[in-house]
């Protein structure tokens, strides 16, 4: 993806390599499970893409998200920014994965030792944070 992107005349690529790590809120985290509205948020992130680069004048952004298992240490989503200018293509690179994080329907499912929940980005409430806990089971759809 980096190489189909640069060309000679940027300065920059700036890189998001969202990693799937074994821990969240104090967690051991086993593995996650994505699922996404597909055909939209294809959409939703090629908008994105062409969004960024008119706001940020960078020459070029990808996004390319996974989905269904993935286990600790793969990579879940990958951003990719060319520009001629580094500070544009970092600023870039922050406002595509916060505003898809938002914006884009996909969801995670987040797998622990003793239940799984749907993440929605917001902090567990406490019933689930705590180890002795009951994780929900229901998705949260960006009500």
């Amino acid at each position: 993806m980096v190489a189909r992107l640069k060309r000679p005349a940027d300065g920059a690529a700036v890189i998001f390599d969202g990693v799937v790590r074994d821990n969240t809120r104090g967690r051991r985290t086993l593995y996650l499970d994505y699922e996404a509205y597909e055909a939209m948020a294809l959409k939703q992130m090629e908008t994105l893409a062409v969004e960024a680069r008119a706001r940020f004048g960078v020459r070029g952004a990808s996004i390319v998200h996974r989905l269904g298992r993935l286990q600790i240490g793969e990579t879940s989503v990958l951003i990719v920014v060319a520009s001629g200018h580094r500070g544009a293509a970092f600023e870039a690179c922050r406002w595509i994965i916060d505003t898809l994080k938002k914006t884009v329907p996909i969801w995670k499912k987040e797998h622990f030792e003793d239940g799984a929940v749907w993440a929605d980005g917001d902090a567990f409430p406490e019933e689930i944070r705590r180890p002795e806990g009951t994780a929900g089971e229901s998705p949260h759809h960006n009500d």
